[in-house]
């Protein structure tokens, strides 16, 4: 037996990813055998070799599941936190716009409320929107291009259940009222479903379009996390970079129960420990596996050392969906086209590393939109339910 990642790196066709403040991200290498790989429900956040087994299947060594203890639970927020991030598991959600387009089109939102609404009577956990203010052409992607709380706000009058997200808002470029009053309210249209990721920004083009410094995102960032969780008090009393809250008047609607979680997106300008304290989880980028199971290792250990509970890990995903189970997969931008069989194994992977979130985007995918996800809730769902 030889130890084997899921996946190789093809430093020919790597790609920077266009966060600014993240780390490369890669295209994969198909490998010519079927992974399998067999994921523990609780694990020790330590690289987790693979071995190639008898008949090309990829199983995990070396692991042990362990006895959970108080230090590797998530913190209690809200309805979609606590079902979407549950420790030792992976759940599975999508990035709207729920459709195929190209670097050189914009999405038609075609049947946009109704595959929001298939999405969540199909399982899916969550539905993530992008924020993206301003059609940078050498950026590649305007998104779902309605604001996102708006959309959300829509998105909540449609659905009940799934997680309702933005990953993530760009904190520098609103103000962190408006930014609380509008997670608020989509809080309380949604009953407690609301996912907040938040970004320093990654695209210079649009800070003096907002009067907006962008070589002083880092501190605005953090000013605006502390003023968006002041919100959440009674009458609270705050004063910053981005005014003074006197005590004397209220932030209205309050979150559904008390406070929306604030997940931190790559760096944001902060350092590893500031992002492990501050955040209530963190959402990060498609890499190696080798690195990526190095980063995640690294936050937790930040977060041990910081909070008294473990907090959620979530990534991204480009996928092309192909109609064939037992497909190989080909590398696209920032992911892959392949079978579901090798989709599962890959997660299944994630998992095992310590992921807790997969957001899958199709806007490569060939296929049928609705039928892709109906191939995935069949053929991938079962298996992290």
């Amino acid at each position: 037996m030889m130890v084997l990642n899921v996946f190789q790196s093809m430093p020919a066709h790597a790609i920077k990813s266009n966060v600014a403040d993240a780390p490369p991200a890669y295209i994969f290498a198909p490998i010519p055998q079927r992974a399998i790989v067999a994921a523990p429900i609780a694990f020790d956040p330590f690289p987790l070799p693979l071995v190639l087994a008898q008949g090309g299947a990829l199983v995990l060594a070396g692991h042990k599941a362990r006895r959970m203890s108080k230090s590797d639970e998530f913190p209690v927020f809200n309805r979609a936190y606590n079902t979407v991030f549950q420790p030792g598991r992976l759940s599975i959600g999508l990035i709207t716009p729920l459709e195929a387009y190209t670097t050189e089109e914009f999405p038609t939102l075609e049947r946009h409320l109704e595959r929001a609404k298939l999405a969540e009577a199909l399982g899916f956990s969550a539905l993530w929107l992008r924020d993206v203010p301003f059609h940078v052409p050498a950026f590649g992607d305007v998104g779902q291009m309605l604001d996102p709380f708006v959309y959300l706000g829509a998105l909540a009058t449609v659905t009940n259940t799934i997680g309702l997200g933005i990953a993530s808002a760009v904190l520098p470029l609103r103000h962190p009222a408006h930014v609380a009053k509008s997670a608020a309210s989509v809080d309380m249209l949604s009953n407690g479903r609301m996912l907040l990721g938040v970004a320093s920004g990654d695209r210079p083009e649009e800070y003096p379009a907002l009067a907006a410094d962008y070589e002083g995102r880092s501190a605005r960032f953090r000013d605006s996390i502390d003023y968006i969780r002041a919100t959440f008090d009674d009458f609270p009393k705050y004063e910053g970079q981005q005014g003074r809250l006197n005590g004397h008047m209220d932030m209205l609607p309050k979150p559904v129960s008390g406070r929306i979680p604030l997940l931190i997106t790559g760096g944001a300008q902060q350092t590893h420990e500031w992002g492990a304290a501050n955040g209530d989880g963190w959402i990060t980028y498609p890499r190696r596996p080798d690195a990526q199971e190095q980063t995640i290792t690294a936050y937790r250990e930040n977060v041990r050392a910081t909070c008294d509970t473990d907090k959620p890990v979530m990534q991204s995903l480009y996928v092309d969906v192909m109609d064939k189970s037992t497909l190989s997969p080909r590398p696209i931008a920032l992911g892959y086209a392949a079978g579901t069989d090798f989709l599962r194994d890959h997660l299944k992977q994630l998992q095992a590393m310590g992921v807790n979130h997969v957001a899958l985007n199709l806007r490569y995918n060939f296929d049928d939109i609705e039928e892709t996800m109906q191939r995935i809730a069949d053929d991938i769902l079962p298996h992290f339910a």
